[in-house]
């Protein structure tokens, strides 16, 4: 796996994804390869290496601007399935260094 799937393979249009919103700043799509029934993943799109990161890049403008595309993600997925869950990953847990959410729901197809 790269190092940053996120700018190196969707960002860059290598890797083809099928988007579900778009922002001039924020990109969510459904996962390459979905751990869940439904798993949609929620990107800025410029590279912010982790959610603890003190990069200069990191601005709370950006990290409201995500969370606001993560909640439109996330009540439409309660109203289509029941529920939802949303999970962002840190230090060694997080494979792709490039900040990223999981919205997920349904059973795990993994």
């Amino acid at each position: 796996m790269t190092q940053d799937f996120y700018c190196e393979e969707v960002l860059s249009g290598r890797t083809e994804v099928k988007i579900v919103m778009e922002t001039d700043n924020v990109l969510a799509y459904h996962h390459t390869r979905p751990s869940y029934k439904h798993h949609i993943v929620v990107i800025p799109k410029i590279h912010i290496q982790s959610f603890i990161s003190e990069d200069e890049a990191n601005n709370d403008e950006l990290v409201v601007e995500v969370m606001r595309v993560i909640k439109k993600i996330a009540a439409d997925m309660v109203e289509r399935t029941g529920a939802s869950k949303i999970v962002t990953n840190l230090g060694r847990y997080q494979d792709s260094k490039h900040l990223h959410w999981h919205v997920i729901s349904g059973e795990r197809v993994t």
